[in-house]
């Protein structure tokens, strides 16, 4: 006799349904697993074999074959426990007809303990959402997995604590437990940081007001001490408020990477800062056998902050240009290929120097001149092209530290400027998979960064002297017009553009005065 139910499994952050096949034929006892099962599918008979025992349920002491279809695709992980057990029951005649129509509709996810404990398993958004897809009407998890699994709209969710509740319920055809949406799916986190915390600086401040309203990536230079980092922190503050689309993606990036804990729904955007130790697999993704998003996937729609940026290793620094350009990392290995989302803003910061004193108004830089080139220099210039605004950042003034009311405005006024401005780029985008003007391409350039001949006359003196790429030439107009959004301006003016103008020279400005 065979007994089939639905589980699901994961290609980068996309689910797939997997047909669970379990025939119980004649002779000695044995347990196959078939359809490319990793090592933790194929561990999953000894957890099955011991939660039966533990729930006083019979296990077939006979020949057991197991069937993960499709075949060709490697199955991992261990969320295919509690579908194989409920398989196994089906045929082995323990459920009727109302259960077996009931198993037949629902995907099944969910690991067992020895003791028949239903455990939860990572990647259940991105499965659930498969299965709507797929026409199913229901899901069964872990209690745990429950509030997740509710995101996913017109779907019952069923998570029974273990193997034995979950037998008896399908058993006696009494409904399962059930999960009742209308709970609040996560705490507010509290507020840490705010732009008021911030004295002085009021040129970073419009720079980073900048970035967040046409979502570009950023670059602070300066001395130690300066409030780079400062800055930085406080840059998801001011960003626009996720809409409910925008939370399921990254909750779903969190969940396939085992990163979403106790949360059930991410609701602000992520700010992810790894050390400069970071291998480039851990930045960009990857792993075997099944590749895992890595930091500029977990950052997606939100924050990538890259402290000390010349302490990274140069790899590690190159493998960032094709991501920020699609906005999506592709990740190739021997069997599969997958695909990650990785629309994030870049904020890096670093010193100019090896002493860090360079650009200081308080302490002399003892750097000579080939120490600051070579260390300007594990920046390439390809990977600075990608980086919208490039500033300084100097010492706070004492007189700044003892006033600083003066210019401390708070994070949620600046955010009410910037969701204004972003609400115009949607309105501009309609229709577009663009969200914000840093994600324009060429022919949007064209189209939505024309300039009069003013502007012509400015940036070909730009491009002459400065020499500037095709590619920053194209970020320049792309930061104008986020300046002339901020004033409403339909058009972008000779000032726009001086102003786009002035975030590009830092790296010269720095040469210069190293020479």
């Amino acid at each position: 006799m065979i007994g089939r139910t639905i589980s699901g499994a994961l290609l980068g952050v996309e689910g797939y349904c997997v047909q669970i096949e379990v025939q119980i034929g004649f002779g000695m006892a044995n347990f196959f697993t078939v359809g490319l099962a990793e090592g933790a599918v194929r561990e999953s008979k000894v957890r099955v074999r011991s939660a039966f025992m533990e729930s006083d349920i019979y296990f077939p002491n006979t020949c057991v074959t197991l069937n993960l279809a499709p075949a060709d695709i490697r199955k991992d992980g261990s969320s295919y426990d509690l579908p194989i057990a409920l398989a196994i029951l089906l045929a082995n005649g323990e459920f009727g007809d109302t259960a077996a129509t009931l198993l037949g509709e629902c995907m099944i996810l969910g690991e067992l303990g020895l003791t028949g404990e239903i455990r939860p398993v990572r990647g259940v958004l991105p499965l659930v959402l498969a299965a709507r897809k797929a026409g199913l009407k229901g899901v069964i998890v872990s209690p745990q997995n429950a509030a997740e699994a509710a995101l996913v709209e017109h779907m019952t969710v069923y998570c029974p604590p273990t193997l034995r509740e979950c037998y008896r319920c399908l058993r006696e055809n009494s409904p399962l437990p059930q999960y009742l949406s209308g709970e609040k799916l996560c705490a507010d986190a509290p507020r840490l940081h705010d732009m008021s915390d911030v004295s002085g600086q009021a040129i970073p401040r419009r720079a980073l007001e900048i970035a967040a309203s046409g979502g570009h990536n950023l670059l602070f230079v300066g001395p130690p001490g300066s409030g780079k980092t400062m800055l930085a922190q406080r840059l998801p503050t001011i960003l626009p408020r996720m809409s409910f689309e925008e939370s399921l993606e990254v909750t779903a990036l969190y969940s396939v990477s085992g990163n979403l804990g106790s949360r059930s729904l991410i609701d602000e955007r992520p700010f992810r800062s790894p050390h400069h130790s970071i291998s480039d697999v851990g930045l960009v993704g990857g792993g075997s056998p099944c590749p895992k998003p890595g930091e500029i996937s977990l950052a997606h729609l939100g924050v990538l902050f890259l402290d000390e940026l010349p302490e990274f290793k140069r790899t590690v620094l190159e493998v960032l240009r094709q991501p920020l350009e699609d906005g999506q990392v592709h990740i190739t290995r021997r069997l599969q290929s997958v695909r990650f989302p990785s629309q994030f803003m870049l904020v890096a910061s670093m010193n100019a120097c090896p002493c860090g004193n360079l650009g200081s108004q308080r302490k002399p830089c003892v750097c000579r001149r080939e120490s600051i080139e070579q260390y300007q220099s594990r920046i390439s210039g390809p990977l600075l092209d990608r980086i919208d605004l490039q500033l300084e950042v100097s010492e706070v003034s004492y007189e700044e530290l003892q006033n600083p009311r003066e210019c401390a405005e708070s994070s949620a006024s600046i955010r009410a400027r910037v969701e204004a401005c972003r609400a115009l780029q949607l309105a501009r985008f309609r229709g577009l998979p663009i969200r914000c003007n840093a994600q324009m391409g060429v022919q949007e350039v064209r189209q939505f960064c024309a300039l009069d001949d003013e502007g012509h006359a400015l940036m070909r003196r730009v491009v002459d002297v400065m020499g500037m790429s095709a590619r920053a030439h194209h970020r320049i107009l792309k930061v104008a017009r986020t300046i002339a959004d901020m004033e409403q301006s339909p058009r972008i003016s000779r000032k726009h553009l001086a102003e786009a103008v002035g975030y590009r020279t830092l790296d010269k400005k720095l040469f210069r005065r190293a020479a």
